[in-house]
């Protein structure tokens, strides 16, 4: 599986900001994909996941202001970013895989970037 993050961009505290990660040479189909973030200086930090079966899951820091979601037709995972933070500034990676190894596969992320 490769995996393409795209979406990010600068943005004002307070507004939103729509990522995708596709998926090319197999789809999503049975794995869960998860957005984690890389703030400078900062180790990488879980941010959402979505498993095969539509659950969800959040980071506290970003509950009720951001949306994980997936398109199976286009192969592609979603997170929508609203009410931005300047601390929500960060490279965004999103990963996939099967259950017990779902963060086997990574793609390059996206650079999201909130200005106060």
């Amino acid at each position: 599986v490769q995996l393409q993050a795209s979406g990010g961009g600068l943005v004002q505290a307070g507004g939103s900001l729509r990522l995708s990660c596709a998926a090319s040479r197999r789809p999503f189909n049975g794995y869960t994909v998860s957005w984690f973030r890389q703030a400078p200086g900062k180790e990488r930090e879980f941010v959402a996941s979505i498993r095969y079966n539509d659950n969800t899951n959040y980071a506290d820091s970003v509950k009720g202001r951001f949306t994980i979601s997936r398109d199976n037709a286009k192969d592609t995972v979603y997170l929508q970013m609203d009410t931005l933070k300047p601390e929500d500034t960060a490279v965004y990676y999103c990963t996939a895989g099967p259950r017990g190894l779902e963060t086997k596969y990574q793609g390059r992320g996206t650079l999201v970037t909130v200005s106060s």
